[in-house]
């Protein structure tokens, strides 16, 4: 056979062969995805350690039972579902009235617990699971070998993704299905037990993904972090295709595995992102994915500010001052370091908080912001030889040219699919800082030098050093006490509580947004920036997009939407990852456990608390 634009075809359709199997479990993935959100509005994150969880199970079973490969496909999805059931039955039935974002934050704390949970037990090497006899060997075909395994993963996965779509859109049931998202009480009126329907939905959705993870074990070997990755690509299938959309899912879980593995042939080196490119676009043009439907947006955000007026104002100046003498004397007693970083991830939490807290606005991808100005001011400090200060200036100037951009193609989305997009534009920064020669791939920027501050300050100096960080912290949190309670943030507020009403008034909601979103990635620079400078380090773990995750933990600790909440949880995350360190795992369980009781109990974060009983903003 003829080469194709010089490509072997042994090549082409091997890729092709790796694309189809990739969207097999694509397709898989997102159908449960879809299955949930469509029938219970539930993002749910969990649903790529539930994928794991299946994979374990077929693990578990052939090792400690004996039972193959044939059983597993039916009693591993089974138990996850059994599991997925109790977790609906106790945490997300109490989500469903209240925005999106709480589901997705709970179940994202979940995949934290589970996920740490199975790492600590079984580490990150993965577990080989044999094929099974029966499906050992392949094809030789005229352009290709056939493995008979992949090519049964590719065949099943069609068969169960038609079979659930002829389920839910052809049967009666999938009707009742249907009619009890849009309608519980008049279906409850014929007597169909709705919630059960609902519990079992939630069910079938996760055994979806647990059958995917049987599925993959003989290919990609068991790992407890084979789903942890996967799930964000998962996400940008599902909103691609329209969240909640059965047949969309399907069609573009395939779809965006051939096109996946075509890229790898083509252009190697845009296959880690051409999903999330094709996501961008794709709700730039289409906002609701290629086969949703418009929803409209509600918001049942909870912010920990207090709704009492008078000296809120006073309070809040008078806890400032507390906050600063904390700081100053602190260094006499905690190791200053310490302070430092949480002091720079206190100032990413707080440009969380102004966007989310007060501009209903969840970003997903705001690493990107605190990644890229690290990477930029430590470059411009070690090869250009920049000072210290215009390093920082230089890196904020980074985040905020490309908050400026992504904002303007981001902020008309709403939602669920404004967290998405964001995240897409996050995971391009983070791939473009895995490739790009001045990043230095994994191993980042390393021996950042501190230098001069004013060519003549020593930043080496640990005291020095912790001076500055001090006055670029206090200075920032003065600013945004100031632009919280200017006219520029009561809009904000009013935009966030009702936006139609914002806008019913003469106010151009998009162009405030898009000042919140601008003004937001430039704070997540400005900490960047200057982590790099105190750390001499930038890595890819600063633009990660579970670092965004971190920033939004800290935010729901302390209190969305209050001025101070977000240092004090930066302050407790950073102090539990510091001095819970040795007990490896545990620490990131334990973060999701703080997930999941400020999600469900705990809401208003610990300032928020202490506003709404004391009846002043905070």
């Amino acid at each position: 056979m003829f080469d194709f634009l010089g490509i072997p075809p042994q090549a082409l359709f091997g890729q092709l062969l790796l694309g189809l199997i990739n969207g097999s479990f694509y397709a898989l993935l997102s159908l449960g995805l879809a299955v949930i959100f469509g029938m219970l509005n539930i993002i749910n994150f969990t649903h790529g350690a539930q994928y794991m969880m299946g994979a374990f199970g077929a693990y578990f079973l052939l090792q400690y039972l004996g039972i193959g490969y044939w059983w597993a496909l039916l009693i591993a999805p089974i138990v996850v579902a059994i599991t997925g059931i109790v977790i609906e039955r106790t945490m997300l039935r109490w989500l469903y009235k209240l925005d999106h974002l709480y589901g997705l934050l709970l179940t994202f704390g979940l995949a934290l617990v589970i996920q740490g949970m199975f790492r600590h037990q079984y580490g990150t090497s993965g577990i080989p699971y044999p094929i099974p006899d029966a499906l050992q060997g392949g094809h030789r075909l005229t352009f290709m070998f056939l493995p008979n395994y992949r090519a049964w993963v590719i065949v099943f996965s069609v068969a169960v993704c038609l079979a659930t779509w002829i389920l839910i859109e052809r049967t009666r049931l999938g009707s009742y299905l249907r009619a009890a998202t849009e309608n519980p009480a008049l279906v409850r009126s014929f007597g169909i037990n709705v919630p059960r329907m609902i519990t079992l939905t939630y069910g079938a959705g996760v055994g979806l993904a647990a059958l995917a993870g049987v599925l993959a074990a003989p290919i990609y070997q068991v790992n407890p972090l084979m789903g942890a990755d996967l799930i964000v690509v998962v996400f940008a299938v599902v909103v691609i295709g329209g969240m909640g959309s059965i047949l969309g899912s399907i069609i573009t879980g395939f779809a965006l595995g051939v096109i996946e593995g075509l890229t790898k042939v083509f252009y190697p080196e845009a296959s880690n992102t051409v999903i999330f490119v094709i996501m961008a676009l794709v709700l730039l043009i289409k906002p609701s994915g290629l086969f949703g439907r418009a929803a409209s947006q509600t918001s049942a955000v909870e912010h920990g500010g207090a709704s009492a007026a008078g000296d809120g104002g006073r309070s809040a100046l008078l806890f400032l001052g507390v906050l600063a003498l904390f700081f100053i004397i602190s260094p006499f007693f905690i190791y200053p370091l310490f302070l430092m970083k949480a002091m720079c991830f206190a100032l990413f939490a707080c440009a969380v908080n102004l966007l989310v807290g007060y501009s209903g606005l969840l970003s997903f991808g705001h690493a990107m912001f605190l990644g890229s100005s690290a990477y930029v001011s430590a470059h411009a400090a070690k090869v250009w030889g920049f000072s210290p200060e215009l390093a920082i200036l230089t890196g904020t100037g980074a985040s905020v040219v490309l908050g400026i951009i992504t904002g303007a193609l981001t902020i008309r989305r709403q939602g669920i699919y404004f967290a998405m997009t964001t995240l897409a534009f996050a995971q391009m920064i983070y791939f473009f800082a895995l490739q790009a020669p001045f990043t230095g791939g994994e191993d980042g920027i390393q021996g950042v030098p501190r230098g001069f501050l004013f060519g003549l300050f020593d930043l080496h100096n640990q005291v020095t050093m912790y001076c500055f960080v001090f006055a670029i912290v206090f200075g920032t949190l003065l600013m945004m006490y100031r632009i919280i309670h200017s006219p520029f943030g009561e809009i904000l507020k009013a935009i966030r509580e009702n936006e139609p009403r914002a806008i019913s008034l003469g106010y151009r909601t998009e162009r405030y947004k898009l000042m919140a979103f601008v003004l937001s990635a430039t704070i997540a620079g400005l900490a960047g920036a200057t982590k790099a400078i105190v750390f001499q380090l930038a890595s890819l773990t600063d633009v990660h997009w579970s670092m965004s995750g971190e920033a939004v933990l800290m935010t729901l600790v302390g209190g969305l939407g209050t001025v101070f909440g977000p240092v004090i949880g930066a302050f407790i995350i950073i102090a539990m990852q510091n001095y819970l360190a040795q007990f490896g795992q545990w620490v990131t369980v334990i973060q999701g456990f703080i997930f999941i009781v400020c999600v469900l109990a705990f809401r208003r974060g610990i300032m928020g608390e202490i506003a709404n009983k004391i009846g002043k903003p905070l």
